[in-house]
Parts: C-alpha cells; structure tokens; sequence
C-alpha cells in the first residue's frame, strides 16, 4: 500500500510540474532551436511510458529509501532526485549536443538544470506527502 502511494503521490507532482514547464518554457525553447526536429504531433504514448518508467526510478534510487526509519525523510529524497535528474537528463541532452545539428548549449544547460529540478521536488514531494499522511516503511 505504502509504495503505491508514494508512486502515485509522486507520479501526481511529476507530471503537474512537468506539464508547466514543458507547455510554457520547454516548447518555446526546443521550437526555436530545433523546431525543425520536432513532430507536429508528439507521440503521447511513448512520453507516457516514459513517464511511468521514469518515476520508477525516482522511486526506486531516491524516494523509497529516504522513506524508510534511516532514510533520511524527504530530504534525502530530494537531494538523491537532484542527482538522478541531472545524470538522467544531462545524459539526454549531452548525448544529442555530441550527435545532432543545431542543438544548443542554452538548452543543455536549461534541461539538464530542470531535470535535477523536477526530478528532486517529484522525490521530495512524494515522500513528504506520504509523511504528512502518516505513511512510512517501518
């Protein structure tokens, strides 16, 4: 029940803070460097599997362990999320600044910040908000 909650808890905080960023910073951003690459219709369904996968590993190297009696509550969710967003999304835009035309340092750094960004509050929100429920591993 607990790790359910947490998945849900913070899969909700992902996706609010990522729906934001991506329709009022992102899209301007990747349209005006690489508006070109971009499809006119995105692929919903494959954002969504990476999105479910996504939090799996937010779950799994950041908020369930910051859960448990010596994890380090929300906290430490919240730094290790900063650490893993950074890995997880500087890996994505590296990778595409070494391979493909255009791409922009501005939007290396710009992602790569916002993936330690998202990925630390979705870590920290989660555990927090099943904390303040009285929801913990024990």
């Amino acid at each position: 029940m607990t790790l359910g909650a947490l998945y849900l808890a913070t899969f909700a905080v992902f996706l609010v803070l990522d729906a934001l960023m991506l329709t009022t910073v992102m899209k301007p951003l990747f349209d005006r460097h690489i508006g070109h690459l971009m499809l006119e219709d995105p692929k919903f369904s494959v954002a969504g599997a990476f999105y479910v996968v996504y939090v799996g590993g937010i779950l799994w190297f950041a908020a369930w362990p910051a859960l448990g009696p010596e994890g380090g509550g929300w906290r430490a969710a919240a730094l290790n999320g900063a650490i893993l967003g950074v890995l997880a999304y500087g890996t994505y835009e590296f990778v595409n600044m070494a391979t493909l035309k255009g791409w922009s340092w501005q939007t290396v750094a710009f992602d790569t910040v916002w993936g330690g960004v998202l990925t630390a509050v979705s870590a920290g929100g989660g555990v927090a908000i099943l904390q303040a429920l009285g929801m913990g591993r024990s």
